[in-house]
């Protein structure tokens, strides 16, 4: 039996027996019968606030002999309200069934009892009217019980429905920090590499390029220490950096080191700045320089009255899409979340990367 429902028992006890009591007090008056028909109600009510659970079909046998052991003993004929409890007690412990049979069966017992012992009982309207009553009363019963257990089950539903949806923000949010962590520290410590890298080859024979390569190693480190504490600040906002181009600009300087390897175009007016685009630039420029081979890669960026569209190129030795790593996925998903789509076309010739954002 559901908590919001587990007051109904001991209350209906209470008022047969204040009922059952009051009627002796003021007719035949109060006998030993009275304080049997009062001790059995009081061990009903104490079953109900049993700590120690019995087995449902036990402990509705034992109900039932209760019940007609106080119905035996009442002198004034109230207790029969209680065989309502049988129906509906057993909808919880047995479902809408059993509880159908049961309530079917109280309704016929009252009856065959009422052609027993009440001669012509169907042509006395007090009799009709109380096993009318008591039908309504099981009817209800049956009812009150079936709400119940609807409540109780959608209860039940919407807890699991919010594990589920915890337990998916959970996963997007740990999917938005890998795209983040990949995006941001992965690109900076690729570069950071790359930089190192070409200090190491060229200390002997240019220190100045190798001081060059040096100094873009550490605006590197700097960067991406700068965007952990961007990433913190805002948690998850695809707003940009302030003038995506010039960031864009900074960023191909300290990548290329001034080697004019790569080469940025930006056309048409930029509303707002978008990070997903800068996080487009990153992957695909951290892709080209580090693995493609390429000698020559353009980033080019158009923005017109629909939205932007980013592309890197290269002539590199290009890659196997079905090989497509964590990077572009999660680059993917997070263009697929600001309502934009990826392109990724690449050959023995090179590789393209075309990303398309709306405003």
């Amino acid at each position: 039996m559901t908590r919001s429902m587990s007051w109904i028992p001991p209350v209906l006890y209470s008022a047969v027996l204040a009922g059952g009591v009051y009627y002796s007090a003021v007719g035949p008056g109060l006998t030993t019968r009275t304080a049997g028909f009062a001790g059995l109600l009081a061990v009903l009510i104490v079953l109900d606030a049993r700590d120690r659970p019995i087995p449902p079909g036990l402990l509705l046998g034992l109900r039932i002999v209760l019940f007609c052991g106080v119905t035996a003993l009442d002198a004034s004929g109230l207790s029969r309200v209680l065989f309502v409890l049988v129906p509906f007690l057993a909808f919880f412990a047995f479902g809408r069934t059993v509880a159908l049979v049961l309530g079917v069966g109280c309704v016929a017992a009252v009856a065959v009892a009422f052609m027993l012992w009440v001669p012509e009982w169907y042509v006395r309207a007090e009799y009709i009217s109380d096993l009318l009553m008591f039908t309504l009363g099981i009817v209800l019963a049956i009812a009150m019980a079936a709400v119940a257990t609807g409540e109780q089950r959608a209860r039940r539903q919407l807890a699991g429905t919010l594990d589920e949806v915890a337990d998916l923000s959970a996963a997007r949010e740990r999917n938005r920090l890998a795209r983040e962590i990949h995006d941001s520290l992965g690109h900076h410590l690729t570069a950071i590499g790359i930089q190192l890298e070409k200090a190491e080859a060229f200390a002997p024979l240019d220190p100045a390029t190798s001081a060059q390569a040096v100094s873009s190693a550490r605006w590197s480190a700097d960067r991406a220490l700068a965007e952990v504490r961007t990433s913190v600040r805002t948690l998850g906002s695809e707003t940009g950096p302030v003038e995506l181009s010039r960031s864009l600009a900074d960023l191909v300087h300290h990548l290329d080191g001034g080697a004019g390897r790569v080469l940025l175009t930006v056309t048409g007016r930029e509303r707002r700045p978008l990070l997903v685009l800068y996080r487009a630039a990153q992957e695909g420029l951290t892709n080209a320089c580090r693995h493609s081979g390429a000698a020559r890669i353009g980033l080019t960026v158009a923005y017109d009255d629909r939205g932007a569209r980013l592309t890197v190129s290269d002539d590199g030795r290009g890659f196997d899409p079905a090989d497509e790593g964590f990077g572009l996925s999660g680059l993917r998903e997070r263009v697929r979340l600001a309502g934009g789509a990826v392109a990724v076309a690449s050959s023995p010739a090179g590789t393209e990367l075309t990303v398309e954002v709306p405003w």
